[in-house]
């Protein structure tokens, strides 16, 4: 069951009791300083001109729609506090928190979370690794994104292993044929392509992030029939993860252009969608 509001995430937080929540995880604006903007596009064929694709036939793209945020905050930790104080609230005794930033803020943050929930509770900094997009000559160009993981409980929390997808050894000739077909456990690096901006998966929200990293967090950290939680909901790309894998999820987003995308995205799938808090 998928519940969707349409609000400010600190009122909508504050309206859920304690321990609501198994398994929480965000993905906050990054503080870029900058607006962040996404087109979207469809492809139609054409006679001439365009590009030819895989199978001979050219195409030009249309621009059908254009989704914007602001992502700058003169104090961005300021704004991040009550809503981590609020996610700690919220987690069941076994819950954890996953908050998905880049390198901008996430030292930061990582102290600041030390703080709320304790040292001990930190479990992991996950890097997501990809390879796509613009690329600088003045400096190593940035191609990860940082995923800091917390448990309520740095002693008792979900952590499903057998539930994680294999991926391939980078040096199979070295494990063997069994092992090399059988692939390996995730570490705590992630080689995972980012959302491909013609695939079907692309909504054309801003900072979409792949159902493949999402779902691998659903599935390890929680289990079926567990209530799930993003309160920075975007394009719903965390509650389409849980739905899938038969969570129920609750999702928050203050921005009309989020909704919008998530109604269409969620179109056929019993999801609720609430203006405000209430419940």
């Amino acid at each position: 069951m998928l519940t969707v509001h349409h609000a400010d995430n600190l009122r909508a937080l504050a309206a859920y009791p304690d321990a609501s929540f198994a398994l929480i995880y965000i993905d906050p604006p990054f503080n870029t300083g900058r607006a962040q903007v996404r087109t979207s596009f469809k492809a139609r064929q054409v006679r001439t001109g365009g590009r030819v694709a895989f199978n001979g036939k050219r195409y030009t793209q249309e621009a059908t729609g254009r989704h914007t945020f602001d992502d700058a905050f003169d104090d961005y930790l300021a704004f991040l506090e009550p809503r981590l104080d609020e996610a700690r609230r919220l987690l069941t005794p076994t819950g954890s928190l996953f908050v998905h930033l880049d390198y901008r803020e996430v030292h930061y943050a990582k102290v600041l979370l030390d703080r709320i929930f304790g040292r001990a509770s930190f479990l992991n900094e996950i890097i997501w690794a990809y390879d796509y997009g613009a690329r600088t000559s003045k400096r190593w160009s940035p191609k990860h994104d940082n995923i800091l993981w917390y448990a309520r409980d740095p002693k008792r929390y979900t952590f499903n292993q057998d539930a994680a997808d294999r991926v391939p050894y980078m040096a199979p000739g070295l494990v063997g044929a069994e092992k090399a077909a059988r692939g390996k456990v995730p570490t705590d690096t992630w080689w995972h392509t980012i959302v491909s901006p013609t695939g079907k998966e692309k909504t054309g929200y801003p900072a979409q992030k792949p159902l493949g990293i999402l779902e691998r967090i659903v599935r390890v950290h929680s289990k079926p029939g567990d209530r799930l939680l993003d309160f920075f909901a975007g394009s719903g790309s965390f509650g389409d993860a849980a739905d899938r894998n038969g969570r129920d999820c609750v999702l928050v987003d203050s921005s009309a252009a989020a909704i919008a995308v998530m109604k269409k995205r969620f179109r056929g799938r019993g999801a609720t969608f609430v203006r405000g808090v209430a419940r």
